[in-house]
């Protein structure tokens, strides 16, 4: 495995031959078919094909897979291109194998709205094991708020995925209700109805397990949230069904903020199956030009989280997204636009932007003056960024990762995920 850093001057056919793998997977790996052009220090990952396939006619996805003695989710990490689609044509090259270095096996959840594009969603599944339609409500009785669901979880289905139920004090304006998490958290009632709705709901609609995501909540409360986590733990787990929960990003017991008073690492991870660790939002829509996840946040909210917790309970929080900042930055005023890695890949090419890295957030950023003369600041993230998270989670035997979110695409992040490690399904 190779990340090759653009330099001026360069293609993707002189980097494939300098390689000596075919322009096409290198295309493909980097969703390069989405830009106008490599950009200089564009970072590529470059992985080395060890076999290929050339399709005859009548062959499927299924017919390739089995006389290789591979699976067809295999075969879909393997070939991009097909997008996780069972569509070929004769003649069309498919790569059998790649290199790996696959040093262990981990699992992977990823959250994503209904609404998510369809063909985006399909070209993600292979490469995950666990998926999460976002999210249900609830109402102040203990009922649920619906989510149109069934077709993602019939989808996620197709890949041997586990598709996870998505618990929250969302509310409809797209915040976080402390009073109503406060409410069901103090109210037996409430509490019996809304365990009885979730495991309702999660056999009628083929759940595999829950994941809860109360934010904001009182300090006051954040031993009951706990309390609340093991009991509908105790609950579904002789269903079959595990608990996963939702952790701000905290680095000390006795962390100021509204965001992480009321979220008590011990009472959580005591009581939930397996956590999530919210790392990013260093940079966000209301703040500076940051670095959404730099890595040396992220360590100290892991090595503070491992004290406490066990690591085999940890999925690790990644984020899809980077934001593009218009300057100067004014607090209170400015906003954020998100965007996804092929997003931030195309502005730099459209204005002739040249990517940095910044080594101690490892990740990288640009800036680019727009067709109004306007300064902004990019801040996105990319093979190498992922690369640092990914060693992380080696390094700290961390159960796995969960992606905020699958909304976006983002290739070179995926294939470099199947490089180094097993995400075991049942579809593989």
């Amino acid at each position: 495995m190779i990340i090759h850093t653009v330099k001026a001057g360069e293609t993707v056919s002189s980097i494939a031959q300098q390689y000596g793998v075919p322009q096409f997977v290198v295309t493909a790996l980097n969703n390069l078919e989405s830009v106008p052009g490599l950009v200089v220090g564009q970072a590529l990952l470059i992985l080395v094909p060890l076999q290929f396939h050339t399709v005859d006619e009548d062959e499927t996805v299924f017919s390739i897979a089995q006389q290789y003695g591979i699976s067809v989710n295999r075969l879909y990490r393997n070939n991009p291109i097909l997008r996780g689609q069972p569509i070929l044509y004769p003649g069309q090259t498919l790569v059998i194998a790649f290199e790996t270095d696959r040093t262990r096996r981990i699992d992977v959840n990823g959250y994503a709205y209904p609404y998510v594009d369809r063909n985006l969603l399909r070209s993600t599944l292979p490469y995950i094991n666990y998926f999460t339609p976002f999210t249900y409500g609830i109402t102040e009785s203990g009922e649920l708020v619906d989510l149109d669901d069934e077709e993602l979880i019939a989808i996620a289905k197709e890949y041997g995925v586990i598709p996870l139920m998505h618990l929250s004090t969302l509310t409809e304006e797209g915040g976080f209700s402390n009073q109503l998490a406060s409410l069901v958290l103090n109210n037996t009632e409430i509490q019996n109805n809304l365990v009885s709705e979730v495991i309702e709901n999660m056999e009628r609609k083929g759940y595999g397990g829950l994941d809860i995501d109360f934010e904001f909540v009182f300090p006051q409360d954040a031993v009951l949230y706990g309390e609340f986590i093991g009991k509908l733990r105790e609950n579904l787990n002789p269903l079959g069904y595990e608990v996963i929960a939702a952790l701000a990003p905290k680095t000390s017991d006795n962390q100021r903020g509204i965001l992480y008073e009321g979220h008590n690492y011990r009472a959580i991870g005591d009581n939930a199956d397996a956590v999530l660790l919210m790392t990013y939002e260093w940079g966000y829509t209301y703040g500076p030009p940051l670095a959404v996840a730099p890595i040396r946040n992220v360590r100290q909210v892991v090595d503070y989280a491992i004290g406490i917790i066990p690591p085999e309970k940890i999925f690790l929080g990644i984020p899809n997204y980077g934001y593009d900042w218009t300057l100067p930055y004014v607090k209170g005023e400015s906003m954020a636009d998100s965007i996804s890695h092929v997003e931030a890949i195309q502005l730099a090419a459209r204005f002739g932007a040249e990517i940095q890295y910044d080594e101690v957030s490892q990740s990288p950023w640009f800036r680019y003056t727009d067709e109004e003369e306007k300064v902004h600041e990019v801040w996105f993230e990319d093979v190498r960024s992922v690369q640092q998270k990914f060693n992380l989670i080696n390094e700290k035997n961390l159960r796995g990762a969960g992606y905020w979110n699958l909304m976006r695409p983002f290739q070179q992040n995926w294939s470099l995920l199947d490089y180094m490690f097993d995400v075991t399904t049942s579809g593989n």
